[in-house]
């Protein structure tokens, strides 16, 4: 199966716009991935159907970034070219402290909508914020070293919710602690699953879910380590057409 291009997120994107023009808020989501078996296996679940942005349908963990992510502690930095990803074509100036601001809240989000805890055991107590007190009682620190950037797109006019969106990735030996019961305290998400990148294709997914999906397999089959320098993709729609660049 093709992924889908930037004619089919210009199609779905027409087919969608039903609601007034909104700014979009910056959100960030994480590709977990799991390489310890013959396939690459990613981490995604299935919205609930309550909610108005995407009901059902099978996404990766993210979320829109809150305030108090810039303000979160963190015992190393990105990588200079993950950086400058992060930063690339900002609207206005992005600070240090919001480009953390991206990985902190694709991390919160993991923990609270699967129950994932992305980050370094230090066994050092800090002052955390909300739900990331569940990493500080465990002493896991944020590293934001090991994350590498995926995709950038934003949500056409017209969508009930719009989000600047940074996709991140991690490999899985990142993760330090998951909650027993396998599911995150939100509750936001069920079916939560491993997957390979095969097994994604029978799912009700997003089209912008499955180009990013497209676009990791890849990345992977040409750059299995996630380099840092490598050109991630960009999706955006200007005047009547959906645009694709690279950052």
């Amino acid at each position: 199966m093709t992924a889908p291009g930037v004619d089919d997120l210009l199609k779905e994107a027409k087919a969608n716009k039903l609601h007034p023009t909104i700014r979009p808020r910056d959100a960030a989501t994480l590709l977990i991935l799991d390489r310890s078996g013959a396939k690459v296996r990613v981490l995604m679940g299935r919205r609930h159907m309550g909610h108005v942005f995407m009901p059902g349908m099978f996404v990766f963990p993210g979320g829109r970034v809150d305030p108090t992510d810039s303000r979160v502690p963190v015992v190393a930095d990105y990588h200079p070219e993950v950086a400058a990803k992060l930063a690339a074509r900002p609207k206005g100036k992005l600070s240090l402290t919001r480009l953390k601001a991206f990985t902190v809240a694709a991390v919160r989000e993991t923990y609270e909508e699967a129950g994932i805890f992305i980050g370094r055991r230090t066994g050092q107590s800090w002052r955390a914020p909300g739900d990331l007190m569940a990493f500080a009682e465990r002493g896991i620190e944020l590293d934001l070293s090991p994350f590498r950037m995926i995709a950038r797109a934003i949500t056409p006019p017209g969508r009930p919710r719009r989000f600047d969106t940074r996709f991140l990735a991690v490999f899985s030996d990142a993760i330090a602690d998951r909650l027993p019961e396998a599911a995150g305290p939100s509750g936001e998400l069920e079916d939560v699953a491993w997957l390979t990148l095969e097994e994604t294709r029978g799912l009700d997914l997003p089209v912008i879910t499955q180009t990013i999906l497209g676009d990791l397999g890849t990345r992977l089959a040409e750059d299995p380590e996630l380099s840092p320098a490598t050109p991630v993709p960009f999706y955006f729609q200007r005047g009547q057409g959906f645009q694709r660049d690279l950052l």
